[in-house]
This record gives C-alpha cells, sequence and structure tokens, in this order.
C-alpha cells in the first residue's frame, strides 16, 4: 500500500483537476494553506532560539503548569503535531516526565480550537487575501536577512500570510464548486452520517497530517454550504483521531517513553471522539444554548462549529483528568521499560536530534553511560570491584586486599560495552554536524564527541595492563606486586575523585583539583621511575620485570591523564565567572614542567596520600 500510496494519490488529484478547474483552486488552496504552517513553525524555532523548548522543561512541574503549556503554545503555534513531536523528543531525552507529557497532550488538543475560531470568527468574515498580500511582500524582505531575529520574524510573518492566503483560496474555491456540484447531496443524515463523516476527517488530517487543516478545510465547506452541519460536526470529530498519527509516527524512531506518549494520546483523542459521537444530541444542544448566550446567530453554522469543537475538547480534557492516574499505569504496563542493555545506547534516537537542546543533553547523558561502563570496564580490568571502591575509607587498602582476578574478558567487554557506545556516539555527532544548529552548540557536540574518545583511550591503556595486573596482583611478589598496586591504587583513587565530581553541585565544582592532579601525575610518574631503579639497584626486581613495569605504567598514566581531560571537558563550565577565575588561578605548563623537574619529592605511598589530603583540602 505504501508502495503505490504516493502514484494512486498524485493520480486521484490530476483526474481531480481535469473533472473541474475548481477544484485546483481548493487543492492550491490547501497547499498553501499547509505551506504557511509549515513556515510559521521555522519562523517560532528561528525566533524562539530554545524559548520554546526551555518553558517546555519548566512546564511540567505540575498538571496544570503542563496544559497551560499545552493550550498556549498550540494557541500560539497552531500546530498540535508540532508540540506532540517536541514533547516526544522531550520526553525520549528524560527531561520532562511522562505524566507532564501527557498533561502537556490535553492542553494542546484545547489549544487547537483556537484555530477554529480564527477562522471561523475572522477568515471567513472578511477578505483576508487583501491582509495576506501585504504580508507576504513583507516577509520576503525579511526572510533574506542575516539576522536570525528578522529571518524567524520573515518566516513567521509568510507562514501567517500564506494561512490567510490558502483559507481565502479554499473558499473561494467551493464558492465556485458549488455553482458546478452540490455536495449538499451526499450529506448523510443520522448515525451512519457521523461515522463515514468522522472516518472522513480521519482519512483526511491523517493524508494533511493536521487536523488545523482539516478543520479549515471543513468550516470553508460549510461557509458554502456544500456540507451540512451535522457532517461538519462528525467531521471535527474525525479530525481529532486522525491528528494522532503524528505523534504516533514520532514516536517509531523514539524510545518507550515516546511510544507511551504516542499512545496516551491515541487513547485521550479516541475517547475523547467517541464521548462527543455517543452525546452529539446533548452536545448540540449544549451548543445552541451557549451560542444563543453569547450572541451567536442561530443560522451561523461556523462559528457554532468552533463552539462545538471547543466544547468536546474542554470536555474529553475534564472526563480523562480524574483518570489520568490509572492511564499512566496503563500506558506503563502496556509498553513495558526494557531491561536496560548497557551495550546499547538509551538516549540517542531519531527522535531527540530535532532540538539542539534535546540532542546536546542526549548526548551528555549517553557520554555518561559510556563513563559508567567505562568505569566497570577499568575496574575490572585491575581486579577490583565498583562497590569496593566507591564506598572504601581507603583506595589502598581496598587494592591491597583483591588478590582474587575478575571473571572477566576484557576485550570481549571493550567490544560490547564501549566501542558500541562510542561508535553510537561518534555516528549521532556525526548527524548533528550536518543539521542546521548553532556554533555553540555544534561546539559543545563535538567536545562530548572528544570526552568520549578519551574515555575509550583510557579503557585501551588499562586493557594493555590486564596481563601483568593479573600476574603480579593475585599473588605478592614482592616489590613487584607494590609498584603494579601502587598503579592501581593511583587510577582508582582518581575514578573515585571524579565520581565526587557527578555527585557535587554543579556550582560547587572545581577544576583546582583537576589542575593539582594533573600535576601529581606527573610527579607519581617520575617517582615511579626512580622507585623502579632503585629496586634494580637493590636486586628487588630483575631487568624485564623492571621493563614490563615501565611500560605499564606509561598506560597507566595515559589511562590517568585522560580521565582527568574528560573529567575537565565534561564537568567544568567554561562560560561562568567562576570557572574563568579559576582558569586564571590554574597551574600553568611551566608549572607542570617545575613539578616533572622535582627529583626530591617523597616517593612512598603513604606521602603520596597526604599531598593528596592536602589537595582535597585546600578546595
Amino acid at each position: 500500500m505504501i508502495k503505490y500510496y504516493l502514484p494512486v494519490a498524485i493520480g486521484a488529484i490530476l483526474i481531480a483537476f481535469w473533472a473541474s478547474p475548481d477544484v485546483q483552486v481548493i487543492a492550491a488552496g490547501i497547499a498553501i494553506f499547509l505551506f504557511g504552517m509549515l513556515m510559521l513553525e521555522d519562523g517560532f524555532k528561528l525566533l524562539g532560539g530554545g524559548t520554546l523548548e526551555r518553558m517546555l522543561q519548566r512546564a511540567t512541574k505540575s498538571v496544570s503548569r503542563s496544559l497551560l503549556f499545552g493550550f498556549v503554545s498550540t494557541s500560539l503555534l497552531q500546530s498540535s503535531s508540532l508540540v506532540s513531536v517536541i514533547t516526544i523528543s522531550f520526553l525520549s531525552a528524560g527531561l520532562i516526565s511522562l505524566i507532564g507529557g501527557v498533561g502537556i497532550i490535553f492542553g494542546a488538543n484545547i489549544g487547537t480550537t483556537t484555530g477554529a475560531w480564527l477562522v471561523a470568527g475572522l477568515g471567513l468574515k472578511v477578505n483576508i487575501a487583501s491582509y495576506a498580500m501585504p504580508i507576504i511582500g513583507l516577509s520576503i524582505i525579511l526572510v533574506f536577512q542575516k539576522s536570525k531575529v528578522l529571518r524567524g520574524i520573515g518566516y513567521v510573518c509568510g507562514g501567517l500570510g500564506f494561512l490567510f492566503l490558502g483559507i481565502h483560496y479554499m473558499k473561494e474555491g467551493f464558492d465556485a464548486f458549488k455553482d458546478q456540484v452540490d455536495l449538499i447531496r451526499f450529506a448523510l443524515p443520522g448515525f451512519w452520517g457521523l461515522l463515514v463523516y468522522c472516518l472522513l476527517g480521519t482519512v483526511a488530517t491523517v493524508i494533511m497530517q493536521s487536523s488545523h487543516a482539516t478543520m479549515v478545510l471543513t468550516l470553508t465547506a460549510l461557509a458554502a454550504s456544500q456540507i451540512s452541519y451535522d457532517n461538519a460536526l462528525a467531521l471535527a470529530i474525525g479530525a481529532n483521531i486522525g491528528t494522532t498519527i503524528t505523534a504516533i509516527i514520532g514516536s517509531i524512531s523514539a524510545n518507550f517513553q515516546g511510544k507511551r506518549l504516542a499512545l496516551a494520546h491515541l487513547i485521550f483523542n479516541t475517547a475523547t471522539a467517541l464521548v462527543a459521537l455517543v452525546c452529539i444530541v446533548p452536545l448540540r444542544e449544549l451548543v445552541d444554548l451557549i451560542s444563543g448566550a453569547v450572541g451567536i446567530g442561530a443560522e451561523d453554522y461556523t462559528l457554532k462549529l468552533a463552539v462545538f469543537h471547543t466544547i468536546f475538547n474542554v470536555l474529553g480534557v475534564l472526563l480523562m483528568l480524574p483518570l489520568m492516574q490509572r492511564l499512566i499505569t496503563f500506558l506503563e504496563r502496556s509498553i513495558v521499560e526494557p531491561t536496560p542493555d548497557v551495550s546499547q545506547p538509551r538516549y540517542l534516537n531519531d527522535a531527540v536530534d530535532d532540538f539542539p537542546q534535546t540532542l546536546e543533553i542526549a548526548l551528555r547523558k549517553e557520554v555518561l553511560h559510556l563513563y559508567d561502563n567505562a568505569m566497570t570496564v577499568i575496574l575490572h580490568g585491575l581486579n577490583l570491584h565498583r562497590q569496593d571502591v566507591l564506598g572504601a575509607k581507603s583506595v589502598a587498602e581496598v587494592v591491597r586486599n583483591s588478590r582474587t582476578p575478575t571473571d572477566m574478558d576484557i576485550e570481549e567487554s571493550y567490544q560490547r560495552k564501549i566501542k558500541t557506545l562510542y561508535s553510537a556516539i561518534v555516528e549521532f555527532s556525526t548527524r548533528v554536524g550536518e543539521k542546521r544548529v548553532e556554533p555553540d552548540v555544534a561546539e559543545r557536540v563535538y567536545a562530548l564527541r572528544d570526552v568520549s574518545g578519551e574515555i575509550v583511550q583510557a579503557v585501551k591503556s588499562v586493557k594493555h595492563l590486564r596481563k601483568n595486573v593479573l600476574r603480579y596482583s593475585v599473588r605478592p611478589t614482592g616489590s613487584a606486586t607494590d609498584l603494579y598496586d601502587g598503579l592501581r591504587t593511583e587510577i582508582a583513587r582518581i575514578l573515585v575523585e571524579i565520581q565526587k565530581l557527578e555527585e557535587t553541585d554543579p556550582e560547587e565544582r572545581s577544576t583546582l583539583w583537576l589542575d593539582q592532579e594533573r600535576a601529581q601525575i606527573e610527579e607519581d610518574a617520575q617517582t615511579a621511575a626512580r622507585r623502579v631503579e632503585e629496586f634494580i639497584r637493590k636486586g628487588q626486581l630483575t631487568p624485564a620485570a623492571a621493563t614490563s613495569f615501565l611500560n605499564d605504567s606509561d598506560y597507566a598514566y595515559s589511562a590517568m591523564r585522560k580521565l582527568i581531560e574528560a573529567a575537565r571537558t565534561f564537568y567544568i563550565e567554561r562560560d561562568n565567572a567562576m570557572a574563568e577565575v579559576e582558569r586564571l588561578l590554574a597551574l600553568e605548563e611551566e608549572e607542570l614542567g617545575e613539578s616533572r623537574s622535582e627529583n626530591d619529592k617523597p616517593s612512598n605511598e603513604a606521602s603520596s596520600e597526604k599531598r593528596h589530603r592536602e589537595v582535597v583540602e585546600s578546595k
């Protein structure tokens, strides 16, 4: 069906064009209207500069806020589909809760009714084409400006202009078409009329992927007396069902949370439509009552349709709000969260890379996922366990007591837990680079990619250590064991300190420890070399074992450097005043060189730990 959908659709349109030139006008009106919606969406994206996304993140702290955000954003954008896609993107990135996302969908359904009021109250009452032309002319000038704000205003103006123009052509097309063919002859009263036209409204919305476009088409046809009022009500109900298709399509590439939200959207809109169909008679009477109270004429069916559209959407929200917690429970049971697979990306999917804020945060979370895997692989490669190291009062003591080899194939773990994630991160970063994102966003994305590369290099360095760690740490062998225990202690200690950075409030994180630690690594590397020379002179270490250790120490200190640099880039924000002050206070390369050249420092493990305590206390 998908294969033949496009040629069949094009063929049907061409036949309709040949049968009646007036159909061309209606079709052109629909096309212009949809193009206007696309321009309006692009304009708000440019003009917002992430404002909509930031508001969405704050708007989900309560259900009432979520409802309000859904209503306001859809009223401004005139597109519940766009709001649904943005919500799915944020939910997939873990930035909002499921209940907050559902609340936004509820509010968006009410917000979409404002479009019907604008068209029925203004678009069909005045010659809006006369307003559309100058707006479009002005927008073209602004669209070609370099300023992002001016281009955003240009797209918004152009979108409004094309919306107006599309409404005008649809209205003109139906007015001319009724002189040739009276579609009112195909009106269906009663139950079958409700069912058939509800289905037509659903199909039309699925094809155009815009309930707003279906409502405008229905209103213009109703204004031209080409459909009956009863059938127009059914079309409006069907449009509410059909609008869920965009969320369903958007959820295909999303994670389980995005799929839950799409299902919630479908359940809510379908349930609302069923209630409206069952209660169509009392709803009609309520529309007549409200219309009479606010001064809407008995024969003004377009405004009465707008009243009906608002009533049944508000009614749906009122009915579903008390059941929201049950709905969330049903969604969680129906679409079960998959068992976490540490070897697969958790946050990188097509649903999150449509918006700068979600793609950056999703990538940041995935890099943290990679580091979490890397920490496990590194510690296991050193014959250590995460829970023992992170909960220890003395890392050195844990290392001395860890003589049982871990049951791990480090090469297999690297391929499965590290390389797979790193490949996904590189591929995602490359895909982001092909999009039109702000330079600062692109810079942060590439920085995160580099962080993941440094983490991978640290794991590779530990891979080289694994063989001799097993050889010298499982059974005490004198000086060689002491040397390798020293390397294991230093690497484990850095992992512990990085974990503390993760748990520290971002505003309190400091680069001072990182700079001091980097200097300490260079000093310890020199100290280790001197200790090897001393052990050889005393006959406590064979030249062969010494050579192996010196090679392994290069790998170990390389891993430490990579971990320090990855932590610096990932955790420390460079764009605030504190970071700038700390940058000025940080150790310069000359100081690092001086630290390397000092050969009279204490070399034993106790003095190294003492220096570290002094660094920690000075932060």
